[in-house]
């Protein structure tokens, strides 16, 4: 498994958001690298983003997660069209970074 994992519940429907595009970024300076892709699958996660033996050194990271295609393929009104969530790499511990997201709102939190 990746060191970083990511899911995708979307509230509103009450089901995984399958599909969506995301990037994971690392902050270099002023600058944001990209250094993986990958998209959901049919349970809305994505548990290979990086190779299960990369192990990210300590830094400031972003998951930035393409929300309206999703929207727009459920034919759903959306407020945000992308969401970023940043935070803070410490040790080569797991990070589970999931969103729990709807139409116009959305929350995140460190998973086991």
């Amino acid at each position: 498994m990746s060191q970083i994992t990511t899911h995708i519940l979307d509230t509103s429907a009450g089901i995984p958001a399958r599909g969506v595009a995301v990037q994971l970024f690392r902050q270099e300076g002023q600058h944001w690298t990209a250094i993986a892709a990958g998209q959901t699958n049919q349970e809305g996660r994505i548990t290979d983003l990086l190779p299960a033996h990369k192990l990210l050194t300590a830094g400031i990271y972003k998951l930035k997660f393409e929300t309206q295609p999703y929207f727009d393929s459920r034919a759903t009104v959306a407020f945000y069209p992308f969401v970023e969530v940043v935070f803070h790499i410490s040790s080569d511990a797991h990070y589970h970074v999931p969103l729990l997201l709807n139409p116009f709102g959305y929350s995140t939190y460190r998973g086991a």
